[in-house]
């Protein structure tokens, strides 16, 4: 049986994100970060309140490319690496929606990993997260 090559990554660009895409691998410079308060949990019934639940953290990055900008969610421990100015590959990202707008978020399949500063300047005029999306139910 022949062994599988490795398919080298396709990188896309940030004006190339889409609602509800996934798969995204994505070179992008950190543009700011804010965190973003996490309502504390409430009490869980006893059987759960066994485990000790730590808080997650979740902080709102602009980043972007030299085509566009979107929010990330960064979360836990994302939030360390996504530093203003920062050169950040996402790996196997996805398009959240939130409240009509697009967010870009890296799960437990994806990645997140610093890498060599880029050279390019983030177009910040062109912040995909401010569009607005209506959720539009096509009759079958």
């Amino acid at each position: 049986m022949a062994t599988a090559e490795k398919r080298k990554p396709v990188f896309v660009k940030v004006e190339e994100l889409k609602p509800g895409t996934t798969g995204h691998n994505l070179t992008i410079k950190v543009v700011n970060s804010k965190a973003v308060p996490v309502p504390k949990p409430r009490r869980a019934p006893m059987s759960l309140s066994q485990r000790s639940v730590r808080p997650a953290r979740i902080a709102e990055c602009l980043v972007g490319d030299d085509t566009g900008s979107i929010v990330f969610t960064a979360r836990n421990e994302q939030v360390d690496l996504m530093k203003p100015g920062t050169t950040v590959i996402l790996r196997n990202a996805k398009i959240d929606m939130f409240k009509g707008s697009m967010r870009l978020a890296v799960d437990k399949w994806g990645r997140v990993e610093v890498t060599e500063p880029a050279s390019f300047v983030v177009q910040e005029n062109n912040n995909l997260s401010l569009v607005e999306y209506e959720l539009v139910t096509v009759q079958g």
